[in-house]
C-alpha cells in the first residue's frame, strides 16, 4: 500500500512538471512573438513619421517657362522638371531659411511642390506657404539622433516655428527613392497585390482540379502514385529552385517580360500550388464516404456528387491550404530575385507586365542600404508586409468560417 501511493505521487508530480513544461513553453513562444512585434512596432513608429519644414514658396518671380496646358496627364512631371521647378523651390528655401536653406529640404521636396501645382496651377502665379520634407540629418535629429550640427539646426528651425512632425502618408502611397525621406512603399504594395492576385488566380483552381482529379476520379495505380510522390516532393523543394525555373522557363523560353508581376506571380504559383493539391486532398478524403454514397444512390451523377456534396463540405480545408499557400508566398524573395524583381522602380505599375517590386524585396533592399536612415524605413516595411499578411490571412479565415456556417 505505501509503495501504490508513492507511486501515485510521482505520477502527480510527473503530471504537474508535465504541465509547468507546457505551460513554459507557450509563455516563451508569446513572449517571443510579443518582443518582436514591439521591436518592430518600436522602430517602425519612426518610420512612419517625417520632419516637415515651412517654407514660402515663390515660383510666380522664378521665370518659369511652361506651357499650362501640359500641367495634366502623364507629361506633367516632365514638363514641371524640365522648367526648373527643382532650382526654383531650392532658391526660394535658401531665401526663406537662409543661406543653405536648400539643404535643409529632402532632395524630393521639390516633388511636393510639383504635385501641389498639378492640384492647383494657381500656384505658378501667386507665393504660397507650403511645409515640405526636410533632410535626412534633420529628420534624424528629430528622432534624437543626427550630428550636432543637425541637431543645432533643428532647434533653431524649432525655435522659429518652422518644423513639424507628423504621420507620413508618402511612405504608404510612393514609390521607392534614393532619397530615404521620399523612399515609399507604394509601388511595393501595389507590386505584392498584383504578384499575389496572379498567385491565387492561377495556383487555386489549378491546385484544387489537380486534387479532385486525384482524389475522386485517379485510377489507383503506379502512375497515380508517381504524381502522388512528385506533388509531396515538390512541396518540400526549396523556393530558389522555383526561381530557377521560373527565370529558365517564362523569361528564358517563353520571353516574358522580367521584373513583372504576371512573371513573378507565375513562379509563386508553381511553388504553391503542391502545397493547396495536398491540403486540399486531404480535405476531400476527410468528407465521410456516407456522403457520396448517399448522393449516388439518388441518382447524382458522378460530377454532381463531387461538386454538389463533397467540394462544398471540404472547401474549410481548401481554403486552409490556401492561407497556408498564400502566407508562404507572401514572404517569399529568393525566386523573386531571381526573375529580376529587385530591380529600382520609381513608379508604381499600372500593367501586370511593368516592372515592379514587391513588399519582402523591398525590405531586402532597404535592409542592405548604408544609410542609417532606410533602418526606420525597413522597420516601418515589416510592419506594412506583417499588415498585410494579416489581411490576406485574415480574409482567408473568415471565407473559411462562412463555408463551415453552411455546413
Amino acid at each position: 500500500m505505501p509503495d501504490a501511493r508513492a507511486h501515485a505521487r510521482r505520477r502527480r508530480a510527473a503530471e504537474a512538471r508535465f504541465r509547468l513544461a507546457g505551460l513554459a513553453a507557450v509563455a516563451l513562444s508569446a513572449a517571443a512573438v510579443l518582443f518582436l512585434l514591439g521591436a518592430v512596432a518600436w522602430r517602425a513608429a519612426a518610420g512612419f513619421t517625417e520632419t516637415r519644414v515651412t517654407v514660402r514658396i515663390d515660383l510666380a518671380g522664378a521665370g518659369l517657362v511652361l506651357d499650362p496646358t501640359r500641367l495634366t496627364g502623364r507629361g506633367a512631371d516632365l514638363a514641371l522638371a524640365g522648367a526648373g521647378l527643382e532650382e526654383a523651390v531650392a532658391r526660394s528655401a535658401d531665401a526663406a531659411l537662409g543661406p543653405g536653406g536648400r539643404a535643409m529640404l529632402s532632395s524630393g521636396a521639390w516633388e511636393s511642390v510639383r504635385d501641389a501645382v498639378k492640384r492647383d496651377p494657381a500656384l505658378l502665379r501667386r507665393p504660397a506657404t507650403m511645409r515640405l520634407p526636410a533632410a535626412a540629418a534633420l529628420d534624424e535629429a528629430a528622432e534624437g539622433r543626427g550630428t550636432p550640427a543637425a541637431r543645432a539646426t533643428l532647434a533653431r528651425l524649432r525655435e522659429a516655428g518652422l518644423v513639424r512632425r507628423g504621420f507620413d502618408w508618402h511612405l504608404l502611397g510612393g514609390a521607392d527613392s534614393i532619397d530615404p525621406t521620399r523612399a515609399g512603399l507604394g509601388g511595393a504594395i501595389r507590386g505584392t497585390l498584383m504578384v499575389l492576385a496572379v498567385t491565387l488566380g492561377a495556383a487555386v483552381p489549378l491546385g484544387l482540379f489537380a486534387a479532385l482529379w486525384l482524389e475522386e476520379y485517379a485510377p489507383r495505380g503506379r502512375w497515380a502514385d508517381l504524381v502522388e510522390a512528385s506533388i509531396n516532393n515538390l512541396a518540400a523543394v526549396p523556393s530558389i529552385i522555383f526561381g530557377l525555373l521560373g527565370l529558365a522557363f517564362f523569361l528564358g523560353t517563353l520571353g516574358m517580360a522580367r521584373s513583372a508581376p504576371l512573371v513573378g506571380g507565375l513562379t509563386l504559383a508553381l511553388m504553391t500550388m503542391p502545397v493547396i493539391v495536398i491540403t486540399a486532398r486531404g480535405a476531400l478524403r476527410a468528407v465521410p464516404a456516407s456522403i457520396r454514397e448517399a448522393a449516388a444512390a439518388v441518382g447524382a451523377s458522378r460530377a454532381q456528387v463531387v461538386f454538389h456534396h463533397v467540394l462544398p463540405l471540404a472547401m474549410p480545408g481548401v481554403l486552409t491550404g490556401t492561407v497556408i499557400g498564400t502566407a508562404r508566398a507572401l514572404g517569399e524573395t529568393a525566386p523573386l530575385l531571381l526573375i529580376g524583381m529587385r530591380a529600382f522602380v520609381a513608379a508604381p505599375p499600372v500593367d501586370p507586365n511593368d516592372p515592379a517590386t514587391v513588399l519582402p524585396v523591398q525590405v531586402f533592399l532597404w535592409a542592405g542600404e548604408a544609410d542609417p536612415a532606410f533602418v526606420d524605413r525597413t522597420s516601418a516595411g515589416i510592419a506594412v508586409l506583417l499588415a498585410v499578411l494579416l489581411g490576406a490571412n485574415g480574409l482567408a479565415v473568415a471565407l473559411r468560417n462562412r463555408w463551415e456556417r453552411r455546413r
